[in-house]
């Protein structure tokens, strides 16, 4: 599925769906674990996170194109965007501080 969003737009989404302790405690976990994804049970467990709590989550970071699900009967596994990741993180290195930054730091 291609997305259509404008970029500010998907960028905005996503830093909105990162700045939330939960959700990047999800996001920290996922990316830390198996390559095929991790299975929502066992994020629920490691992060001790009540079951509805972290389906909301799960679904604001889905819808925010930072992680993708995949089904295997009954369990959903959820697998890091490193593309869109890898994205946003370079957009506020280049777009941001790219274009004026005087801080030697800054690039």
């Amino acid at each position: 599925m291609i997305d259509l969003t404008p970029p500010l737009e998907r960028i905005t989404r996503q830093l909105k769906a990162l700045a939330h302790s939960g959700r990047l405690s999800i996001i920290r976990t996922v990316v830390q674990g198996p390559v095929e994804g991790t299975p929502a049970g066992q994020i629920q467990s490691l992060l001790r996170m009540p079951a509805s709590t972290l389906s909301h989550h799960l679904a604001e970071l889905s819808e925010a194109g930072l992680l993708k699900a995949s089904r295997e009967g009954t369990t959903i596994r959820y697998a890091a965007r490193f593309d869109q990741l890898k994205a946003l993180t370079e957009y506020l290195w280049q777009d941001c501080c790219g274009s004026g930054c005087r801080d030697p730091h800054c690039l």
